[in-house]
């Protein structure tokens, strides 16, 4: 006697089983997305003057790109003035690292441009930054790396601002704030050199909100750079940074300096 066929539904069903599990065998099958959360973390930004878009890497890794394939990748990379992978932090082994700026364009592909060795610790933050002019005959430019040591804690009704000095003609330079409504300001960080970060540093709520950005050389009776309009929420911490010649005074040119704002948390 024959068995009874199977009702089609249940046929359907272990089909579907069969298919599932059979595309569990394949590379190309579901990807497991359960792996542990990498122990550090860090940001790139590209503030070398005139520097062409690149690529970050830690040691052969790459880490901003759209792809890890070169051939579908975008060739623009992460431009001048621009923060890498959004301004986001992106996740990094513990241990000894040559953190590495390589060009993105097809000329020069793959090309190192600045190596900034880092001893990466577990659960620590860093910032990752190209400064200086970019010398197009030897194709290298400067960088740096800093710890961003911030507040782990939220605190809702405070804000925490640390300044960093990325622009090489600088000497030490010092960060105010001004409430653009009162016209009161404060220095917020004591003089910064150039390669350097100072403290996070929480600030008076009168500048919480939206405040202006200053800055300028200690004991100068003017601003070098100004900064108006930036909101400084509470509860969040931010790093501002100076890039570009401090020298230059046209308001257009390329080099000129200017105030990033990025948020670390």
């Amino acid at each position: 006697m024959r068995s009874p066929r199977p009702a089609p539904r249940l046929a359907a069903l272990a089909g579907a089983a069969a298919l599932l599990a059979a595309a569990a065998c394949e590379k190309t099958g579901p990807q497991d997305i359960t792996g542990t959360v990498a122990p550090a973390r860090v940001k790139f930004f590209n503030f070398g003057v005139g520097t062409p878009g690149v690529n970050f890497y830690a040691n052969d890794a790459k880490i901003t790109a759209i792809s890890s394939s070169d051939t579908v990748e975008s060739t623009n990379g992460t431009a001048y003035g621009a923060a890498g992978a959004g301004g986001f932090y992106s996740g990094v082994a513990a241990g000894q690292t040559n953190f590495t700026a390589r060009i993105a364009a097809a000329t020069d592909k793959n090309l190192v441009i600045a190596t900034i060795p880092v001893a990466v610790a577990d659960g620590k933050a860093y910032s990752v930054y190209l400064s200086g002019p970019y010398d197009a005959a030897a194709k290298r430019v400067d960088g740096f790396a800093i710890e961003d040591n911030f507040p782990t804690g939220i605190v809702y009704d405070t804000a925490y601002v640390r300044f960093v000095n990325a622009s090489p003609t600088a000497g030490p330079l010092v960060l105010s704030l001004r409430n653009p409504a009162t016209g009161t300001s404060g220095a917020v960080s004591a003089p910064v050199a150039y390669k350097a970060g100072g403290t996070f540093t929480a600030i008076p709520l009168t500048f919480t909100g939206v405040t202006d950005l200053l800055v300028r050389a200690p004991g100068a009776s003017t601003d070098a750079v100004v900064r108006t309009g930036v909101t400084v929420g509470a509860g969040r911490v931010y790093t501002i940074t100076v890039r570009g010649d401090i020298t230059v005074t046209s308001t257009t040119a390329a080099n000129r300096p200017l105030l990033d704002v990025t948020a670390n948390r």
